[in-house]
């Protein structure tokens, strides 16, 4: 067989807008998933036991479940249940946002408590409202403590995105897998499609791990 790969230069503007799909879905998960998890780790962390069960349930099961079982269920079963039509694009949405929630909360709950107990005395000694306290002091620091494992776990829900592929979502590998399918050529598209996975990827993943050493030096000074 001869491989060419010049005959997916055609189908360059299909691909990306496939591209840009996925980036568009990894990136409102993201943002949603963070906010999510955040508010998990406090509950994991909160006085209230009905809170941190409710939340370490949340947790473990989003955690110990395949990411294609939680979109499948939330495609075909979610819409049943509530009786309401949804798109591939929120079906996926809603899935990767709830599995991000999951993973990030880890993070941010391992970074609320490396900040020490004397701050969060000093701020109820200054007065300070649980709303500013929150906003204004520990959260900054969960957020500069945990990046290295969020921009990880970003990754991770970039990788895990091609997943939506399997709801008909026109994700880049729902267009690449169409493209092989059509040009009866999968070596040659679906090489290019995972190198367009590796490209964004992997330069993401040495970024962690430089922006993990800069917060340990910033934190040891």
């Amino acid at each position: 067989m001869t491989l060419n790969f010049a005959a997916v230069l055609k189908f360059q503007d299909a691909l990306l807008l496939g591209l840009w799909t996925t980036l568009k879905l990894t990136l409102i998960c993201i943002l949603l998933g963070c906010v999510l998890g955040f508010l998990l780790a406090l509950a994991r962390t909160s006085k209230s036991a009905i809170l941190r069960g409710v939340s370490s349930v949340y947790v473990e099961f989003f955690r110990g479940t395949p990411v294609l079982v939680q979109l499948f269920w939330v495609f075909f079963c979610l819409p049943l249940l509530l009786g309401v039509e949804l798109s591939n694009m929120a079906s996926g949405i809603i899935a990767l946002s709830l599995y991000m929630g999951a993973i990030s909360s880890e993070s941010f709950r391992a970074s609320l408590k490396s900040v020490g107990r004397e701050q969060i005395d000093a701020c109820v000694a200054l007065g300070l409202s649980p709303w500013v306290r929150t906003t204004s002091v520990v959260l900054p620091q969960a957020v500069l403590r945990a990046a290295p494992t969020l921009l990880s776990n970003c990754v991770s829900l970039f990788k895990e995105s091609a997943l939506v592929s399997a709801v008909g979502m026109a994700d880049l590998m729902f267009v690449g897998q169409n493209i092989s399918n059509n040009t009866a050529r999968p070596i040659e598209v679906l090489t290019v499609v995972a190198l367009i996975y590796f490209v964004i990827a992997f330069p993401l993943t040495r970024a962690v791990t430089v922006i993990e050493q800069r917060i340990l030096k910033r934190l040891a000074v």
